[in-house]
């Protein structure tokens, strides 16, 4: 499998795995604030953006895996990665296994209680299935602050403050990527995400959670800082799942200064 890739920047390398949405693209808030300082390396997981699908089983295994080949292969043994969600989880299974630099995790998925994964299914799943019948009226829709707060009050702490074209690509790519329903089901039927013991990591961890993210809830923090105790928790005010839409600054800054 060959991820497609968007390189943006120079300097030391940073490789930037997105979660459920508009692939390599979910990161536009924030890619060149990041690039004035660092080679961005933004991939597209295997269903989204222009990466095709896995031909076999898509579980967090196999998508980590895409990204530990595409790291070796590319020759960026020792890169810092960033993540978040789903692609939070996934640099933190990198950092477990062993592989990369330092780490960022934005509000990763993985650490739900039972209960708390089988609602996170139970509301998602709906909502990925409304803006599917949406699809087409999408872009009038996210392009008022009634439509955005309608469609987009799980994901957002603020969503009437963003403007179309930050969402849009995250709302069409849930909407269509072939792998997002595939990818769904890894997440919220497959095993939760284990941990790493003190000093097994490659390199710092920082771990960032949105104080009103209503997808990966606070509370499950907690449970990330316990399975992984090298991690530095960061806090993200009025703010929901996606800390490139609202927080960008914040999120740059972080992001920055956690990694080399």
């Amino acid at each position: 499998m060959t991820l497609n890739q968007v390189r943006r920047g120079s300097g030391s390398p940073l490789l930037m795995v997105h979660g459920l949405g508009a692939g390599s693209r979910s990161w536009a808030p924030i890619v060149e604030d990041l690039a004035e300082r660092r080679e961005v390396i933004a991939v597209d997981l295997p269903g989204f953006g222009k990466t095709p699908a896995l031909t076999g089983e898509v579980s967090i295994a196999t998508l980590t895996d895409s990204v530990a080949d595409f790291i070796r292969e590319r020759g960026l043994d020792g890169v810092s990665t960033v993540g978040q969600s789903m692609g939070g989880r996934i640099v933190l299974e990198l950092a477990r296994r062993g592989i990369g630099g330092d780490t960022v995790a934005l509000d990763p998925g993985g650490f739900w209680s039972d209960r708390e994964q089988a609602v996170f299914g139970a509301t998602l799943r709906p909502s990925i299935a409304l803006v599917r019948a949406l699809r087409g009226a999408l872009p009038s829709l996210l392009g008022n602050p009634a439509g955005r707060t309608l469609l987009l009050a799980q994901l957002s702490a603020r969503p009437w403050a963003l403007s179309r074209d930050t969402v849009l690509p995250d709302v069409l790519g849930l909407a269509c990527s072939p792998s997002t329903g595939d990818a769904l089901d890894a997440l919220t039927k497959g095993p939760k995400q284990e941990g790493a013991p003190a000093g097994t990591v490659p390199g710092r961890v920082t771990i960032g959670w949105g104080r009103r993210d209503l997808v990966t809830l606070p509370r499950q923090a907690a449970r990330a800082t316990d399975l992984f105790p090298d991690a530095v928790l960061h806090w993200f005010e009025r703010c929901g799942h996606f800390p490139q839409w609202d927080s960008p600054h914040e999120a740059t800054r972080l992001i920055l200064d956690s990694t080399d």
